[in-house]
């Protein structure tokens, strides 16, 4: 899957990226038709233990599903992101499914 990422405020390493892109790949597994996704990471109050932020923008034909998680580091809010995405890409799929099957 094609995926754009922005950071914002910092400069993500290749590390980061590569974790996040294997994350939005294993997403093709629930929802083969995704077209690309958004993924923005901005740092948080800095005050705050989670702030870190994660906000994944994933398009399919006809909808977009949009998710945004705080957590400790960027890897544990992008994991919650991306759960978030896979029960919504599983039930997309299971509602296509079932409506070409009633037709």
């Amino acid at each position: 899957m094609k995926v754009k990422v922005q950071a914002v405020d910092f400069k993500a390493d290749k590390e980061l990226l590569d974790f996040l892109q294997r994350k939005m790949d294993k997403l093709d597994q629930f929802y083969d038709k995704i077209i690309d996704g958004v993924v923005y990471l901005k740092l948080g109050n800095k005050s705050d233990k989670d702030n870190k932020v994660s906000e994944i923008k994933v398009m399919v034909p006809g909808d977009e599903f949009v998710v945004k998680k705080k957590a400790v580091s960027f890897e544990a809010s992008i994991d919650l992101c991306t759960e978030s995405l896979r029960r919504m890409l599983r039930k997309k799929n299971e509602k296509v499914k079932t409506h070409a099957i009633v037709e």
